[in-house]
């Protein structure tokens, strides 16, 4: 049996990684990410949300602190608002997890639930394989059948599943 060696949140805090890891309770935690449908819908969602929005922000994979020793690192990131700091302290107004072939669902669900405990008002969940959309909200994954999915509150952030699933096979 290993035993994790346990980080200090300011050695993370001021480490690259190279792919990032998240941080929780002071264990680096790998992410499932690098394959190329998952990449072209990191693309597309960034890409649609910077042209439709220019005046919000969307960036992929920023630190995101979701607990006090827990920071998660969203696929793609929305905020209304730049951070004053290199990583997010504040809740994102959306978060978007693009799913791996390789995520459990359990550890996807805990990552949701941290998202809305920080206070995450929009969190939406990608399957490239499955071509499926999700929303997370009190607790519960929703699938959006319709052809498109939108942010509650203001402002409200609309993309197509053309647009997030261009180029995806």
């Amino acid at each position: 049996m290993s035993v994790a060696t346990l980080i200090p949140v300011e050695e993370y805090l001021n480490t690259s990684y190279d792919p990032d890891v998240e941080y929780v309770d002071g264990v680096l935690v790998e992410r499932n990410v690098g394959d190329l449908v998952h990449s072209l819908v990191q693309s597309n969602l960034i890409f649609a949300l910077r042209t439709r929005y220019p005046r919000i922000y969307v960036v992929p994979e920023l630190r995101s602190k979701t607990a006090a020793s827990r920071y998660r690192l969203p696929d793609v990131c929305v905020m209304l608002v730049l951070p004053k700091t290199r990583y997010l302290v504040d809740a994102a107004f959306l978060a978007v997890e693009i799913l791996s072939k390789k995520d459990s669902m359990s550890k996807m669900m805990e990552k949701l639930e941290e998202y809305a405990r920080k206070g995450v008002p929009n969190i939406w969940v990608i399957d490239p394989r499955l071509r499926t959309i999700a929303v997370y909200s009190s607790g519960t994954l929703n699938e959006v059948r319709g052809d498109r999915v939108a942010t509650t509150g203001d402002p409200c952030l609309e993309l197509t599943r053309d647009e997030i699933f261009q180029n995806v096979g």
